[in-house]
């Protein structure tokens, strides 16, 4: 009796692992690293709601290929060496097809990395720095977002527009993404003839910026330039609006500085605040209106950029697999370039020289917790030269 029931606990325990293997083999397995914890958790949050509810979608109208999605998250914590483990454990133990959801500069270059050595391939939805697709670029990297050249070009000339030869200052938080996005807004500001009077750059999660208001003060700047972003923002923003800051400049920023996981929590010092954005929820296209209505309606909260691009990033796998017939990473690369594809935002390109998507920008401006659409560039003189010269 002992050893049947042994024979059964065994043939068991193997028809399980082989059913395990199975759904394995015939889902498509979607790696997500992103900071479920930090200061940039609510940008995590907006990433895993708008994979989530793609993946939704797509596997309700039958997966990638006939094949599910399965999504499995790591926290990166917003901290590079951290995302670098947790994607390698995605990459080596659950043998994911592709991977996604990094939100720090420096942890998508990284993890970026990881992907070339070990051959498989990822996309970002949130990163900013511009040398993600250009001195840093990789065969095995994409970016579906817009990199903070192209949220430069909207924002400026709109900034002399309001602000002509404006005196600016500049503060971002101190890493990859934060010089990277101050170096691109100065560029383009210093094409319209503005004077640079000064610039800081902060640890990651600040709690007290009161100590850079005398420099602030002392340049006199008509404009302020921001690329701090999540909690970090809430706490700029409402100090400098404590010490009276506010009212004397035009506070302009990064497209991930105010959204709208942060902006009840700014309150009244989010008005004026303008920034170049990819997406807004004021895009009135059918395919836009309808996307915010099941958004909302599956999360009580309305998409920021993070979350729709995010939504984005699976359609966008998803019309790559079609079209290579496979999930091979090599086959996959090569469906991707000059891949287009429709987003909530309209439709996309993906240029084959560099991996960044090509889109239409537009410039917001928050009145009253609105983010009103106050200006748009379009997508190709927003993108700019392909400068990665890797491959």
């Amino acid at each position: 009796m002992k050893t049947n029931l042994k024979g059964i606990v065994a043939a068991t325990a193997v028809a399980l692992a082989c059913s395990g293997a199975a759904f394995a083999q015939e889902s498509v397995r979607i790696g997500v690293v992103t900071p479920i914890s930090g200061t940039y958790a609510p940008i995590g949050q907006q990433v895993r709601w708008g994979l989530e509810l793609a993946t939704k979608e797509i596997n309700e109208a039958g997966g990638i290929a006939g094949r599910q999605i399965q999504l499995i998250f790591e926290d990166s914590e917003a901290n590079p060496s951290v995302a670098v483990q947790r994607a390698e454990r995605l990459f080596e133990v659950e043998d994911v097809d592709f991977l996604t959801g990094t939100v720090n500069s420096g942890a998508t270059l990284a993890v970026g990395q990881l992907a070339e050595r070990v051959g498989k391939l990822m996309a970002t939805t949130v990163s900013f720095a511009d040398s993600i697709t250009a001195a840093q670029c990789s065969p095995n990297v994409f970016r579906v977002n817009a990199r903070a050249g192209q949220q430069s070009a909207a924002l400026a000339a709109w900034v002399v527009e309001q602000k002509p030869n404006p005196k600016v200052f500049y503060l971002g938080p101190d890493y990859e993404m934060g010089r990277s996005t101050v170096a691109a807004f100065k560029a383009k500001m210093a094409e319209f003839g503005a004077e640079d009077v000064g610039e800081l750059f902060a640890p990651l999660d600040s709690q007290d910026y009161t100590a850079y208001f005398g420099q602030i003060r002392a340049a006199q700047p008509d404009v302020l330039y921001t690329s701090v972003a999540g909690n970090d923002t809430v706490r700029f923003l409402t100090q400098m609006q404590e010490f009276g800051l506010l009212g004397n400049m035009l506070v302009v920023g990064a497209s991930g500085t105010i959204t709208s996981q942060n902006i009840t929590a700014i309150g009244d010092a989010a008005n004026g605040f303008g920034t170049g954005v990819g997406y807004s929820t004021r895009i009135d296209t059918p395919e836009n209106k309808a996307f915010v209505e099941k958004f909302r309606q599956a999360y009580n909260a309305d998409p920021d950029l993070y979350g729709t691009d995010s939504y984005g990033v699976i359609h966008f796998y998803n019309a790559a697999v079609e079209k290579a017939g496979s999930v091979e990473p090599d086959a996959v690369r090569e469906a991707m370039r000059d891949l287009t594809w429709m987003t909530p935002q309209g439709e996309k390109l993906m240029r084959r020289g560099d991996h960044q998507a090509q889109q239409p920008m537009y410039v917001v401006q928050i009145n009253g917790g609105s983010f009103d659409i106050v200006g748009k560039v379009d997508s190709e003189t927003a993108l700019g030269a392909d400068l990665c010269e890797k491959f």
